[in-house]
């Protein structure tokens, strides 16, 4: 249990307040996460790792010379936002190109994607480098679909190490790709992890069980199996790795055992007692093997077997020197202390300026209060979400709600005093939205938001048929970006009935309020109806057993908003006088 936090809303960015201070000889903290301290004599790739916290050391410990340049940083287990991503590769970037690296998980390739075509754009040549390495997670006929977990270190160790030598951006990637498909991981759980500010853990195991093939975002394994000794669990981490042996030939492995959180390096030291001899009889050397706590899960605890099949290239990135707060190797030539940067000004952001009628202002206040239903709704709702999303997720769906919500709600204030219009005031909300809250429902809801301002405008009170319209624009931008369907259990299994049915009566003539609340009812409905369905995108869906019999959260909670907020979205306004 994580027992020591002030408001449990703020555990992540007073971690990596802290972070930075007690390393501050290494790192510096920027707007959404830390880079190093140093600047490099002469341009260089810069490798940004990114994700959720609660995996320490991954993904902050790790920034120095021979390792990563920077690492963004979202909420516990939630994927960091676009801004967050782009802010930090700005202050990492040395003038050779940004590589993101990052486990394969729906949030994370959506923020940093964006935040990459933004960099791209302004002319700072940016990649990404996904880690799929856990082998439980999807068959080897879909290994695109697998998740990273605990070989994320040895991916971004290899690319740290080349970016360090020299080579260039598309040869870093080249690098890390190669990695990647060189790494498998297996991970097991004895108990689940507990949030701060939580009473219970995300997921409880019988007694005298462990799960097997679980990630690093608190979520159960696949399946519950009988606690074995500590040589049998050696011999079944050993087994099921080596049966994805890749095709190289490769006889020389870089091996993590990794804890998550709560396992004690002596028991690791018991286990490595059986892995090494193990995949030595197999035929193998293991070059510089690692053996502790490297990628967590708060304070879980679970170990994991990483494997890489090294050829020379690789293990000479893999072996090469490193200084960073949590991992050192070798003698990299580098002085902390003699470490200088000089920050540059802060850009000045220029207060927005609203062009806006009065129609849409007086609008304007009904959408400010429907965002003040969904932030107080969400508030009370975040346990039953975030126990909803523990079934066969990270448990995250209701914090990071009540964080994009809340943020978004101050920003809709802020925009709403400065004569914003309804469109302007939903698209500020929705920017504010993505930023704070990550994770794949926060870009969603992020970027929805700012589809049903564009619609909206800032110069009328929307028809019917206009508020209709809006709707389907925040629908189809969510499809364009999460690539969902009906029947996929996500939250486009509520979105997409609630706007097919507004459309439906609104186009008959029914009156708007009560074709609202008549869709809103379809959606409730829908998002009920998927606790049959099987997860098919996203966490879930490697646990699509264990999530069938509960809804899923995303659709639940979107079709709890959206009956909340239709008294205000549906009500007349009345005209607000004119903006001087």
């Amino acid at each position: 249990m994580t027992r020591i936090f002030n408001d449990p809303a703020d555990f992540a960015d007073e971690a990596l307040a802290g972070f930075c201070d007690a390393h501050s000889d290494l790192v510096r903290q920027v707007e959404g996460g830390a880079v190093r301290r140093g600047r490099p004599s002469t341009p260089k790739v810069a490798v940004v790792t990114g994700g959720g916290s609660g995996h320490y050391p991954a993904f902050a410990g790790i920034i120095g010379p021979g390792f990563a340049d920077g690492a963004v940083v979202g909420n516990i287990f939630t994927s960091p936002s676009t801004q967050q991503a782009y802010s930090v590769a700005k202050a990492a970037n040395s003038g050779a190109g940004v590589v993101f690296t990052y486990g394969n998980y729906a949030g994370d390739v959506m923020n940093f994607g964006m935040a990459s075509e933004r960099l791209n754009a302004e002319g700072i040549a940016t990649e990404n480098v996904l880690v799929t390495d856990d082998i439980a997670s999807a068959s080897p006929a879909e290994i695109e679909k697998r998740r990273g977990i605990a070989g994320d270190f040895v991916v971004f160790k290899v690319m740290g190490a080349a970016a360090e030598a020299g080579l260039d951006l598309a040869s870093v990637v080249r690098v890390g790709r190669k990695a990647n498909d060189a790494t498998r991981t297996i991970g097991t759980a004895f108990s689940g992890c507990t949030f701060p500010g939580a009473e219970q853990p995300l997921f409880r195991l019988p007694k005298g069980k462990m799960g097997l093939g679980l990630g690093i975002h608190g979520e159960p394994g696949l399946f519950d199996t009988e606690l074995p000794t500590a040589v049998e669990l050696g011999q079944e981490l050993v087994r099921r790795v080596l049966a994805e042996t890749p095709a190289s030939g490769a006889t020389r492995l870089a091996v993590i055992l990794n804890g998550l959180g709560s396992t004690k390096h002596e028991e690791l030291f018991v286990l490595w007692r059986t892995v090494a001899p193990l995949l030595r009889e197999a035929g193998y050397t293991l070059v510089m093997p690692e053996v502790g706590e490297l990628v967590t899960s708060l304070d879980m605890a679970g170990a994991s077997l990483t494997l890489t099949w090294l050829d020379d290239e690789l293990e000479q990135y893999w072996t090469a020197p490193a200084l960073t707060p949590a991992y050192r190797r070798g003698a990299v030539g580098f002085e902390a202390s003699s470490a200088v940067y000089t920050e540059a000004d802060p850009d000045h952001v220029a207060e927005a300026d609203y062009s806006s009628t009065a129609e849409s202002r007086a609008y304007a206040a009904h959408c400010l209060q429907a965002l003040d239903t969904t932030a107080a709704l969400l508030r009370d709702s975040e346990s039953m979400l975030g126990d909803m999303d523990a079934i066969a997720g990270d448990g995250d769906h209701g914090r990071g709600m009540v964080r994009g919500s809340a943020a978004a709600l101050d920003a809709a204030r802020e925009a709403f005093e400065l004569g914003a219009g309804a469109g302007s005031l939903l698209a500020a909300a929705g920017d504010a939205w993505a930023d704070k809250a990550g994770g794949t429902s926060g870009v969603l809801w992020g970027a929805g938001l700012r589809a049903l301002g564009e619609r909206l405008g800032d110069a009328e009170t929307p028809t019917p048929a206009a508020l209709a319209e809006s709707v389907r624009a925040f629908a189809e931008r969510l499809s364009s970006l999460g690539k969902a369907e009906i029947g996929d259990k996500t939250m486009m299994d509520a979105l997409l009935p609630f706007a097919a049915s507004l459309e439906d009566r609104v186009g008959s003539g029914t009156a708007v309020e009560e074709a609202w609340s008549a869709a809103a009812a379809d959606a409730t409905a829908a998002a009920g109806a998927t606790a049959e369905l099987r997860p098919l995108k996203g966490r879930a869906r490697p646990l699509a057993e264990k999530s069938i019999g509960t809804p899923d959260p995303g659709a639940t909670s979107l079709a709890m908003v959206f009956t909340a907020v239709g008294p205000h979205f549906t009500a007349v306004p009345v005209p607000a006088a004119a903006n001087n």
